[in-house]
């Protein structure tokens, strides 16, 4: 998880709605914001960023070192972009859901992720079977209330 010194996306407060960023000039420039999330989660994590890398390696077939880990984090690395192919690779190296916790709160959304989306989905069935009993009664009381 990210340290307290940053927002913590994988945990919502009780009443936050998250909503999406709005599409104005320059809303989505969010490279810094990246840079410092990537630092943040690595500075989290027990592991060496070289361990990190290696971890990356190994789960995507590709060769990825501690200096590309060091370019995508620096902010004076401007030219140097986090690659989204590589995204679940290092959530999955540094055991965090960090990053798509992230990207689903700045499209207004929320990341839901083993228990807890489950129990989403059962709540969403529930509302979905209130809103069906309604219809059913709506239509019930339309026909005179034959069944």
């Amino acid at each position: 998880m990210v340290s307290r010194a940053t927002h913590d996306y994988a945990t919502l407060d009780l009443f936050e709605v998250p909503s999406p960023r709005q599409p104005l000039p320059g809303a989505l420039h969010v490279g810094p914001q990246i840079r410092q999330l990537l630092s943040a989660m690595l500075k989290a994590s027990p592991l060496s960023r070289e361990q990190v890398a290696a971890r990356m390696s190994e789960l995507t077939g590709d060769t990825i070192t501690k200096h590309q880990i060091d370019a995508w984090t620096a902010e004076s690395r401007e030219g140097w972009r986090f690659p989204l192919e590589y995204a679940a690779a290092f959530e999955v190296s540094l055991d965090s859901h960090d990053l798509g916790a992230w990207y689903a709160s700045l499209r207004g959304g929320r990341l839901s992720v083993g228990r807890e989306a489950l129990e989403a989905e059962l709540g969403k069935i529930e509302r979905q079977k209130g809103d069906l009993a309604k219809r059913e009664r709506a239509l019930k009381q339309l026909l005179g209330g034959q069944s």
